[in-house]
Formats: C-alpha cells, sequence, structure tokens
C-alpha cells in the first residue's frame, strides 16, 4: 500500500450550512458536486461533506454517540500569528474555539477550534519544521 489520505469525508447535520462554513467562511475551494454531497479540493487531498447518517448508514454503523471522537484535523500554518488569525476566521464563521492559541510544550504554537458538528480542528504552527504539502502559488 502507498500511504496516502486522499479524501477525509465528515458527517453533517446539516449540510447547507457546513457548505457556507466551509466555503464562504473559511475560504475553501467547493469543486461541483452532487446535491447530496459536497467537496472541497485542498492541497494534497480533498473533504468531502456528507449527511451525518448517510454516511453512518454508508459504513453501516450505528448514527448514535457523541463526546470525542478521538479524530482531529490539523492545518499547519507558518507563524503563531497566522494560528490566531485561521482560529478567528472560524470564530467568525461559527465555529467555537475548543482550546485557546498557546504555546506547546514540544516547542510550537497551537490551538483547536470546533466546526459546525463538532469535528475538532487543530490549527498549528511547528517552527522546527513544515507539516504538510507545500503552499500553492495562485
Amino acid at each position: 500500500m502507498q500511504p496516502r489520505i486522499s479524501m477525509i469525508t465528515l458527517g453533517v447535520r446539516d449540510l447547507q450550512k457546513s457548505i457556507e462554513f466551509y466555503e464562504k467562511g473559511l475560504g475553501f475551494p467547493r469543486m461541483e458536486s452532487p446535491p447530496e454531497v459536497a467537496f472541497f479540493t485542498l492541497n494534497g487531498t480533498w473533504l468531502g461533506l456528507y449527511s451525518h447518517d448517510a454516511l453512518a448508514e454508508d459504513a453501516t454503523v450505528s448514527p448514535e454517540g457523541g463526546g470525542f471522537s478521538a479524530v482531529t484535523l490539523s492545518h499547519n500554518v507558518h507563524s503563531e500569528a497566522e494560528v490566531e488569525e485561521v482560529l478567528q476566521q472560524a470564530v467568525a464563521a461559527g465555529a467555537t474555539v475548543a482550546k485557546e492559541a498557546q504555546k506547546v510544550f514540544w516547542g510550537g504554537y497551537h490551538g483547536y477550534f470546533k466546526d459546525l458538528d463538532g469535528h475538532l480542528w487543530e490549527i498549528a504552527h511547528n517552527p522546527f519544521f513544515w507539516v504538510g504539502p507545500e503552499d500553492q502559488t495562485e
């Protein structure tokens, strides 16, 4: 197997509100998609949004549950100031801060927000090395 993550699909309760959050609030570029799903092209992968219950049904698991799902999505940025900026952008779009931006024991800087469905996003700056694909030039 060649290790890669081709797409991350999030189960959401209100598809239209989640589309607005990611497309208008965070500025994710939306791709042409069927009406029951939304795809966004990211640098190196895709993000999919799909009905929470339909995604559970597709995976043949119960849609019930709550609390910590033991998964976070990480978005790495170039500076501490950019961590603050992205967290503010997410909050302005309707997210809630789960952990204020702060220095981390290993020497980096990060904070967490929850999207409209409670999915945890870590916004992080690692001063020691770059994590992820290179930035795309426009």
